[in-house]
């Protein structure tokens, strides 16, 4: 059984995390640390948890009950934590779900956990920096095209993500009476999950240009992301899905479909459905994942299972509510 703590245990994705991590068959969690939470339990700020966990949020983190530690305080925090109470201190596996280790210029021994392209350094690695929820959408939307070798044009993506995406901490733009038949571009072209993506598709071509143009949406949901990438492509549409197709093959969480998804078919889950078509000079890929799933915590259990030798979909059994 592997034993898991959860730093900064209060918030969404540290609640989906433990909501899996209840369920798998290879794994329980031994503390939960949240200082604004510390002695109550732990269904208080997890309602749906009510009946199902006797945990209690601990302010002080036994790192050392723990084989695998996922951090998920606020970005800029997690650094600070692992220099402070791990460095020297403990010797177990690290998951950071935070942007703080996930450039190469930053990452101080910390790999970069995409399964569907760096699977094998992953379960060499002690310490892994879990992908960002729309850098994860759009890599996997573009991932064949870089293995191939061709993107060698500018990218266009737009990407829509539900409120969750902005963490549990309200603010104006996550407030209900604001986000609610509203929508809102923000960040353009300078999203902080931009540099993760041009790093992974430099690192699989390095002819890449690099040149990813971002504009992500507020939408007026609560899960989800739906991205859009579509970038000059040389092959025919037979080609392209076939392409797709073969790189995906074998990837237990990317279902490539042979029509225009919808976000319904992947909030829930672990998996991202995915659907490439050609229009005129262009290839069209969409993308469709849970941010606090596939972009978050289930990929950092996906992490979990590679890292410690378990059978990757171990866990990870979950269904999309259709209706």
């Amino acid at each position: 059984m592997i034993r898991a703590g959860i730093i900064g245990a209060a918030g969404y994705t540290a609640g989906e995390l433990l909501r899996i991590l209840q369920e798998h068959p290879g794994a329980e969690v031994v503390f939960a640390q949240s200082a604004s939470h510390a002695g109550c339990p732990v269904w208080e700020a997890h309602r749906d948890l009510v009946g199902l966990t006797d945990l209690a949020f601990c302010e002080q983190a036994p790192v050392n009950e723990a084989d695998v530690i996922f951090i998920c305080s606020g970005h800029g925090r997690s650094k600070g934590f692992v220099h402070e109470q791990l460095d020297g201190r403990y010797d177990g596996a690290v998951i950071d779900l935070s942007n703080d280790f996930r450039l190469a210029a930053d990452a101080e021994g910390f790999v970069y956990g995409l399964p569907e392209a760096f699977r094998e350094e992953i379960r060499g690695a002690r310490r892994i920096a879990n992908p960002g929820c729309f850098a994860t959408a759009i890599q996997l939307a573009l991932l064949p095209a870089a293995h191939a070798g061709m993107l060698r044009s500018e990218v266009h993506v737009t990407g829509i993500t539900g409120s969750t995406g902005a963490g549990v901490k309200p603010s104006e733009t996550t407030h209900f009476s604001w986000r609610e038949g509203n929508l809102s571009v923000y960040k353009p072209f300078t999203h902080q999950h931009l540099g993760e993506v041009v790093q992974t598709l430099t690192r699989l071509d390095p002819a890449f240009g690099g040149v990813v143009n971002f504009i992500p949406v507020r939408g007026n949901f609560t899960r989800g992301i739906m991205v859009t990438a579509y970038y000059d492509c040389p092959l025919s549409g037979e080609e392209l899905s076939a392409l797709y197709s073969g790189y995906y093959r074998d990837e237990p969480f990317v279902e490539v479909v042979p029509f225009d998804p919808d976000m319904k078919l992947a909030v829930g889950t672990n998996r991202c459905i995915l659907h490439v078509s050609k229009h005129g000079g262009k290839a069209l890929a969409i993308s469709m994942i849970d941010n606090l799933v596939k972009g978050a915590s289930g990929q950092a259990v996906q992490n979990m299972n590679l890292l410690f030798g378990q059978e990757e979909t171990e866990g990870l059994h979950l269904r999309a509510l259709r209706y």
